[in-house]
């Protein structure tokens, strides 16, 4: 099985990268060359690996996924990657956004259903969990789906309906139940992260984005450091400057218009940190895109 879906994925994949698939919440990702270990920014979702093994280094944790199991992101987290690929074993895998709605729907379900969980786990925001029989039937009938845009469009929604519920029903899904339980602290750490990357380019007051999520500034830095690995104003910063690297590769703007774009007053500063958590300068980045 897991070599059919490898198979499938490496169809949904033509371009090296991210593919889009006929379901927006769906996207395949295939790289040919290994990657050393770089800063990465994920977003909120589940990874099924078809091919290829990674790893994710999160503060001093590191958390290794591959065909045998699976990785989810109850959050978007700036992170650290290494990936074995090469042309002939290529690193395939699925990448499909969380619905908060669908999510909600399901937890309902599964509560008439006398099922109970415990809306306050703690940890970081990401779990690593073995893929079962059944989270590796769903997604090959999810990739077999995809092939056809009918039979994404009818078929695919309810199959990644499945794929939550297994996840809910797996020992990690009470993170997934407190990502949708609106007063914990999961979630309200989830609405910051929206709040800053909705105005990652205006300036930030911490005290005041703990007070939009109802939470102390004590408690809101000690949970965001334990879901995310790192401070608010660091976290910032890695969004901030991961969305620079965007730009330049992009669009190839000049240094100052980025980091004005990305919030940045001074230009100086915006090039150190940039060297700092990336390993060259953003005139560096230039002459590669030029």
């Amino acid at each position: 099985m897991k070599q059919q879906i490898a198979q499938l994925m490496d169809e949904l994949a033509p371009l090296e990268a991210f593919n889009d698939t006929a379901l927006p919440d769906v996207r395949i990702h295939k790289s040919s060359h290994g990657l050393q270990r770089e800063p990465l920014c994920y977003r909120q979702g589940i990874i099924i690996v078809g091919n290829g093994a990674k790893k994710i280094h999160l503060g001093s944790h590191t958390y290794h996924y591959n065909p045998d199991n699976y990785l989810v992101l109850t959050v978007p987290l700036p992170a650290e990657c290494e990936a074995i690929a090469t042309p002939e074993d290529p690193l395939l895998a699925m990448m499909i956004d969380i619905d908060l709605t669908v999510l909600h729907e399901i937890i309902t379900e599964m509560e008439s259903a006398n099922r109970s969980f415990d809306s306050c786990p703690k940890g970081p925001g990401l779990f690593v969990s073995r893929s079962t029989h059944e989270i590796h039937d769903a997604s090959l009938r999810l990739l077999s789906a995809l092939q056809s845009p009918d039979e994404a469009r009818i078929i695919g929604p309810g199959v990644v309906r499945e794929l939550l519920y297994r996840i809910m029903c797996s020992e990690n899904g009470n993170a997934l139940y407190s990502l949708a339980t609106k007063n914990s602290n999961l979630a309200r750490i989830d609405r910051a992260l929206k709040q800053i990357h909705s105005h990652y380019n205006e300036p930030m007051d911490v005290d005041e984005l703990a007070s939009i999520v109802n939470m102390s500034p004590s408690s809101f830095h000690r949970t965001f450091k334990q879901v995310t690995g790192t401070s608010p104003i660091q976290y910032l910063k890695r969004i901030r400057l991961d969305k620079a690297r965007s730009l330049f590769y992009e669009h190839g703007f000049r240094v100052n218009e980025v980091a004005r774009k990305v919030g940045y007053e001074s230009s100086t500063q915006f090039s150190r940190e940039f060297k700092r958590i990336f390993g060259h300068s953003p005139a560096d980045v230039l002459k590669q895109v030029s």
